[in-house]
């Protein structure tokens, strides 16, 4: 076989910039399907021929050329045999960066200069053939949260641009939205992918909930920020800085969704916004098929962050329903998840971003003494006493009560 290998993608780049070396890909030039099988390839492409290399376990693809032949990312057809060149394989990826190869000896092959999109710092298309694949604006999105010192190229924008005008983007299906939100906002500064997507209009077509917050104020004296998009774009980036896991910082992507709906006329007070958030968060979860965790940790948040943030002020009952509402009994990790985005909201306003965060602090040691209740002897107690059914929940409730009140006490004593 008289083949060329070469590692391209992500490997290259991340090597050139100094980042972590990402796993690597090969293409590989001038062999056959049963050129590679007899060597001991596996096979794993369904829709074009990509091999395990059967001692690394890396991917090795055939070089290809592709043709799109259908609307949406799944409508290409790909040629690929020994003709094919490093070239024109390189030619079909979507970004200049994204589009450099290493020969075994090292030298680069960068046909479409991207060393120099790296050295100037921007994320460039390739060809006019990006906008034949819509997942090809969600991963520019998500490039641009993680380079996020690397600006659009205004050749880019527009292309972006008349994607989501030709109806490119209303082609993705709920999987593959889910998949490329969820690895953005795990990037070092999500903001930037919602920033990118609502810049192109493809964030109305895809989050129309989320979009319709940029122009909804909020109360200055609360949101130094005012805008509610500003607000939750500073939220995210607070999700990033606290490395908080992904169910966290979905829950905080929807956390506000109500704040859309709110009449204008009621500008910039947002009564009863939360009910409104959690029904709009689950809707969206469905409409996306969100994982279980993200869904769930969403409508608590967005039902109860007001709840948590005016926390100092409630007394041992208060506190003891709140951990009900959410949970707290059975899922205290949970719940912590629960702290930490409303922390997230909490430090995501101008001015706010390096404060400290009072519930953070009360109510895990609050819930600690409450869980430490044993509730078995306590129902035991109260069947002993003829209680049956409702009368016990409520002999554990006031035990639990009783156990946060004599801790705020011991608190509050300790201040004095």
């Amino acid at each position: 076989m008289t083949a060329r290998f070469y590692v391209v993608g992500g490997a290259v780049r991340d090597a050139l910039l100094g980042r972590p070396a990402s796993d690597r890909d090969w293409v590989v030039v001038g062999a056959t399907p049963d050129e590679l099988l007899a060597a001991g390839y596996k096979p794993v492409g369904r829709d074009f021929p990509v091999f395990l290399h059967p001692e690394t376990g890396e991917e090795v693809a055939l070089a290809r050329t592709e043709r799109k032949s259908a609307p949406g990312y799944h409508g290409f057809s790909f040629h690929a045999d020994p003709s094919v060149t490093l070239e024109q394989d390189l030619a079909r990826r979507d970004l200049t960066i994204n589009a450099i190869a290493r020969a075994d000896d090292g030298t680069l092959i960068d046909p479409y200069g991207g060393q120099r999109d790296l050295r100037a710092r921007v994320l460039r298309h390739v060809s006019d053939a990006f906008a034949e694949d819509p997942v090809r604006l969600l991963r520019l999105a998500r490039f641009a949260a993680r380079f996020h010192d690397f600006g659009v190229a205004p050749e880019t924008q527009a292309l972006l641009r008349r994607m989501v005008e030709a109806g490119e983007v209303d082609a993705l299906v709920p999987e593959r939205v889910w998949q490329e939100l969820a690895r953005g906002l795990m990037e070092a500064r999500p903001s930037r992918m919602f920033e990118l997507l609502r810049g192109c209009g493809a964030l109305a077509r895809l989050l129309p909930e989320v979009d319709r917050l940029w122009g909804v104020p909020q109360p200055p004296e609360h949101h130094p920020e005012v805008d509610t998009g500003v607000h939750l774009m500073l939220v995210l980036d607070q999700c990033a800085a606290l490395a908080a896991p992904l169910p966290v910082r979905w829950a905080c992507l929807m956390h506000d969704l109500g704040k859309g709906t709110t009449p204008p006329e009621q500008w910039p007070r947002h009564h009863g916004h939360e009910a409104r958030s959690a029904a709009l968060a689950r809707a969206v979860a469905e409409r996306l098929r969100v994982p279980n965790d993200c869904r769930e940790l969403a409508d608590v948040v967005a039902r109860e962050h007001g709840n948590v943030h005016r926390s100092g002020s409630l007394g041992a009952t208060a506190v003891v329903r709140l951990f009900d509402r959410c949970d707290a009994w059975r899922r205290p990790q949970r719940f912590a998840e629960i702290l930490q985005a409303c922390e997230c909201d909490s430090r995501g306003r101008t001015g706010r971003e390096h404060d400290a965060y009072g519930p953070a602090a009360r109510l895990p040691p609050l819930l600690a003494a409450a869980r430490a209740v044993d509730s078995a002897a306590v129902a035991a107690d109260g069947a002993a006493r003829g209680l049956v059914g409702s009368a016990i929940g409520t002999l554990i409730a006031e035990a639990r009560v009783q156990a946060v009140q004599a801790l705020l006490d011991a608190s509050a004593t300790a201040c004095d």
